[in-house]
């Protein structure tokens, strides 16, 4: 596949050059970051990516080539990549295709050969922001107008555009957007047990009356550690989230180990798993009803799968309340 020079520009003005590799550009969205060794096409088939530019941390992305069994929804919801060195081999075990060579054909820009190290230090200092991916011809200023036209995440309703139908909800989207969803998961607390995953964790903890905040960066990765305050096993998890919980005194990090507990409109809710590289909320469970969430995704495609055991204890939770 030929390359072209292109360019990364962020709202702030920085700017990462590269060569273009797969569909022509421009892309703009939020412009994030992934840090997992694997799970490329996973990745940018996620709904929670709606709106975004995946930045990936591991260098060479593409080895194992695409197949229709590593897609997570029916399309492509990453507005571009942005890799260090994108490879475009179809001959490994399983594949279909190359990586880039897919990628164009679902219409998705792609840069390459970017100090993405730089790029990710430079997000991680500044926290996420709008960006883009351009063509070396376009101008910064024709391209930073196109940047801020971008709206910004903070209360889009992204749910709607990437779920198929009702009353299933994904996305990017944080909880504070969603209060027609919060009202209904709110009328099913206490009659039903209920289990929020990712989104759903910050959409139970809403409707039971916590509340959220935007991550200066968020949690995006297969290789993030969660203690379990119930056993003290340290879990390896997959996570793409750009929000969190609250904690009980407003704080936005929990500065212990211990299971400190918040005062709902449901009763007593008590913390269950904390992320250890931000020490924020990870997970909770309901004292008085039938609940439980977690922030990140125990059922991880491609995996890790160190929290499958969360499904067995939903399953216990049914069984006793049956």
């Amino acid at each position: 596949m030929s390359r072209r020079p292109g360019f990364v520009l962020l709202e702030d003005g920085a700017r990462f050059d590269g060569d273009l590799c797969a569909a022509d550009p421009p892309a703009v969205g939020e412009v994030v970051f992934n840090t997992a060794m694997s799970g490329y096409q996973e990745a940018v088939t996620d709904p929670s990516y709606a709106g975004q530019l995946i930045t990936f941390t591991y260098p060479h992305v593409g080895n194992y080539g695409v197949s229709a069994q590593a897609t997570e929804s029916d399309r492509v919801h990453a507005r571009a990549a942005i890799m260090r060195a994108a490879v475009n081999r179809e001959d490994a075990p399983g594949a279909e295709g190359g990586w880039l060579d897919w990628l164009a054909g679902c219409g998705i820009p792609a840069i390459t050969g970017v100090d993405t190290r730089a790029l990710v230090r430079h997000i991680r200092e500044q926290g996420a922001m709008r960006g883009g991916v351009f063509p070396a011809e376009l101008s910064e200023e024709e391209a930073r107008a196109l940047v801020e036209a971008e709206p910004r995440m903070d209360g889009r309703d992204l749910a709607r555009e990437v779920t198929p139908g009702e009353p299933i909800v994904l996305g990017p989207t944080g909880a504070a957007a969603l209060d027609y969803v919060v009202d209904t998961v709110r009328e099913l607390v206490g009659e039903r047990p209920v289990f929020g995953i990712c989104l759903g964790h910050q959409l139970l903890c809403r409707a039971v009356g916590l509340e959220t905040f935007k991550l200066r960066f968020g949690h995006r990765g297969a290789n993030h550690p969660v203690k379990d305050l119930q056993t003290g096993r340290i879990e390896i998890t997959s996570q793409n989230h750009g929000f969190a919980v609250v904690g009980p005194d407003g704080e936005t990090t929990i500065a212990g180990d211990e299971p400190v507990r918040w005062q709902t409109d449901f009763g007593t809710a008590e913390l269950t798993h904390l992320n250890l590289y931000d020490r924020t909320v990870e997970g909770l469970t309901l004292r008085d009803v039938p609940g439980a969430t977690v922030q990140y995704h125990p059922e991880a495609g491609p995996g890790p799968h160190d929290s499958l055991y969360l499904f067995d204890r939903f399953l216990d939770a049914i069984a006793a309340a049956a």
